[in-house]
């Protein structure tokens, strides 16, 4: 079965509950266990999309706190970028050698991690999933953002900012793995419904590098001068953008960015109102959740399919509320 996160799960919650980690297992090397239920101390691998991002440090925190909280040990890796598929799939058959009681994986590529973790099943290692999952019937869960429910919200306020009507662009972050896809999707659906006066005149991804999505951005304005708006997918993408626009010596506020994730750039950016305000996420939340998950798969508790954890809008008008402050991340 195809993982998808609304998909009748009762099969896969009935294989849940029986799934056991019956392999004793080592963080980096080390010599502490990790059979679940046994007397030594648990061990979670996570491999993550990549660690240059603010958001993934900060999912790493969350799982940090959540391990301590529940007395394992977890290890957290992921790629220098998110294009190095293979560096990821590396780490991935790393963490399957560790024979950890429990496997959390992000997926970068959701097909070529397909044969790894049916390798992970076959090990009888249970697997979740954080942030975007595999191909296959392998995973039991997934931890993350309703992307395309937070791509529609970034739509609703890109439209409110550019009066319902214009030309708007999106220098997404990924054609491939699934969040950028349903961030994409979810905008674009929304806009295509709801506002037929809006049009998407370009569509480009960077890689979620700034410095591509930068160069991406700088060509779409040159070649769309009433460009109204450009919405950028994820932090990179949209830090690319914000930087287009001060290469360019563009008035603050003449082309209406809408961004998604935080960080100290993108909070700085919407502060000196380069860009309108962004979609965060809640990271610290996600890595929690995700190593909760783990832990109850891996001593045969039931899980649940998909555990949203959650999209908001932010802006200068309520950067200080507690709600928004509390997944904000710098």
């Amino acid at each position: 079965m195809k993982f998808g996160k609304k998909a009748a799960f009762a099969a896969l919650i009935a294989s849940a509950a029986i799934v056991v980690a019956g392999c004793s297992s080592n963080a980096g090397g080390g010599d502490a266990g990790g059979d679940a239920g046994s007397g030594d101390e648990m061990y979670i691998a996570l491999v993550s999309k990549g660690f240059q991002h603010q958001f993934w440090q900060a999912v790493k925190k969350g799982a940090e706190e959540k391990a301590a909280e529940l007395g394992v040990t977890i290890t957290f890796e992921g790629p220098a970028a998110e294009t190095e598929v293979d560096a990821q799939l590396q780490m991935l058959q790393t963490a399957i050698d560790k024979k950890p009681a429990a496997i959390a994986y992000a997926a970068l590529d959701p097909e070529a991690c397909v044969p790894y973790l049916d390798k992970a099943k076959a090990a009888d290692i249970p697997v979740v999933y954080f942030d975007a999952p595999c191909d296959g019937d392998v995973g039991l869960s997934l931890a993350a953002t309703d992307s395309k429910v937070a791509g529609a919200l970034a739509a609703e306020h890109m439209a409110e900012l550019i009066g319902g009507e214009g030309e708007v662009a999106i220098v997404g972050h990924s054609q491939i793995n699934s969040t950028g896809v349903e961030r994409r999707d979810g905008f674009v659906e929304k806009i295509e419904s709801d506002y037929p006066d809006i049009e998407i005149v370009d569509i480009q991804y960077g890689d979620g590098d700034h410095l591509k999505s930068a160069d991406i951005a700088k060509a779409m304005i040159a070649a769309h001068p009433d460009l109204k708006g450009i919405y950028g997918t994820n932090e990179g993408s949209a830090i690319g953008v914000v930087n287009a626009v001060n290469e360019l010596g563009l008035e603050k506020g003449k082309l209406t960015i809408v961004g998604f994730d935080s960080g100290a750039a993108q909070i700085n950016a919407i502060k000196d109102g380069t860009m309108a305000g962004a979609i965060t996420q809640d990271p610290i939340g996600i890595g929690a959740q995700v190593v909760q998950a783990a832990y109850d798969a891996a001593n045969g508790e039931t899980v649940d399919e998909f555990y949203d954890t959650g999209s908001y809008w932010y802006d200068k008008t309520n950067l200080e509320d507690d709600k928004i402050a509390a997944v904000l991340y710098q």
